[in-house]
C-alpha cells in the first residue's frame, strides 16, 4: 500500500527531515582520526532528543544505536561501538532517522575521515552525483524504474556495481513503507511516481564486485571483496506538475565542511 501524503503531513516531514540534516551536520562536526563511532552516536542521539524527536532507528527490529555508521567495505548497517574507531583515510557513511509529529525523516552522508585516495574520492562523488541523477527522475507521471535506471546507467558507465539487495523505500508515519525503489531499473517499469509520495532515494555504490555478505553480527552489510562501498540518501516528496522537493538537505554538512564537502 502506497500512501499519498497531504500537505498538512508535508508540513511534519519537513521538520523530521531537517532534524535529520541538521543531526548529520552535528556529526559532521566530530568526523576526525581517533574518534569511536560510538562516540558519533551519542551525538546525535543528545540532538535528535535536543530537538524533541525520537531515534528513529533506536530499537527497530532491535537495532541497538541511534546511527548506522558503515566503514570503508561496510554498505549498511555497521553498529556503532566504543572499540570502533575512525582512522586516518577512512571512509564512513553515517545513516540518521528521526521521528517527531508522527513522521520520519531518513538521510545518509558518506564522509571522508583526513585524506582520502583519489580513487575512493572519485567512487564517493560518483555515488552522490548518481543520487541526485535519480532525483532528477523523481518527477509526477514517471515511475520508480525511472529513478533506478538512471543511478544504475550513472554508476556504472563509470566502472563501479549497484547494490541490488539493499534499496530505497517510501517513509512516512513508518520509516519503510512501499514502495521499494532500487538503484537499478528500467525506464517505464514499476509503480508510477504520483503527487504525494514521498520516497528515500539511497544509492549504494560498490568500488568493486555488487556481491554482499553479512557480518555475524546479523546486521551489518560489506561487500564481498571488502572493496569499498559509498552510500548517500535524500528523503524527497514527488510533488504536482513540478521537480520533486528535497526534504534532508546536505547544506548543513556542507557548512560544517567547507571545501571538503563532496
Amino acid at each position: 500500500m502506497i500512501y499519498l501524503k497531504t500537505e498538512d503531513d508535508l508540513v511534519f516531514l519537513r521538520e523530521s527531515g531537517d532534524i535529520v540534516a541538521k543531526t548529520l551536520g552535528e556529526v559532521a562536526k566530530h568526523i576526525q582520526p581517533g574518534v569511536t563511532t560510538k562516540y558519533l552516536d551519542q551525538i546525535a542521539e543528545d540532538f535528535i532528543r535536543s530537538c524533541g524527536a525520537i531515534p528513529s532507528c533506536l530499537g527497530y527490529e532491535g537495532y541497538p544505536a541511534t546511527l548506522c555508521v558503515s566503514i570503508n567495505e561496510e554498505i549498511v548497517h555497521g553498529i556503532p561501538s566504543e572499540k570502533t574507531f575512525l582512522k586516518e583515510g577512512d571512509i564512513v557513511s553515517v545513516d540518521c532517522c528521526a521521528f517527531k509529529n508522527g513522521f520520519h525523516g531518513d538521510s545518509t552522508y558518506t564522509f571522508r575521515v583526513g585524506d582520502v585516495k583519489d580513487e575512493v574520492v572519485a567512487l564517493l562523488k560518483t555515488t552522490k552525483e548518481s543520487l541526485y541523477k535519480g532525483i532528477e527522475q523523481a518527477v509526477e507521471g514517471k515511475r520508480i524504474g525511472d529513478i533506478g535506471n538512471a543511478i544504475q546507467e550513472y554508476c556504472q558507465r563509470r566502472g563501479y556495481s549497484v547494490v541490488r539487495e539493499m534499496v530505497g523505500h517510501g517513509v512516512g508515519k513508518d520509516l519503510h513503507e512501499d514502495p521499494e525503489v532500487p538503484n537499478v531499473g528500467k525506464r517505464g517499469c514499476g509503480p508510477q511516481l504520483k503527487n504525494g509520495m514521498v520516497i528515500a532515494i539511497e544509492p549504494m555504490i560498490n568500488m568493486g564486485t555488487r556481491n554482499i555478505v553479512m557480518e555475524r553480527n546479523g546486521w551489518t552489510i560489506r561487500t564481498a571483496d571488502r572493496k569499498p562501498s559509498a552510500h548517500f540518501e535524500n528523503t524527497i516528496a514527488i510533488r504536482k506538475n513540478s521537480e520533486a522537493e528535497i526534504l534532508t538537505t546536505f547544506d548543513y554538512v556542507k557548512e560544517v565542511l567547507g571545501d571538503r564537502f563532496i
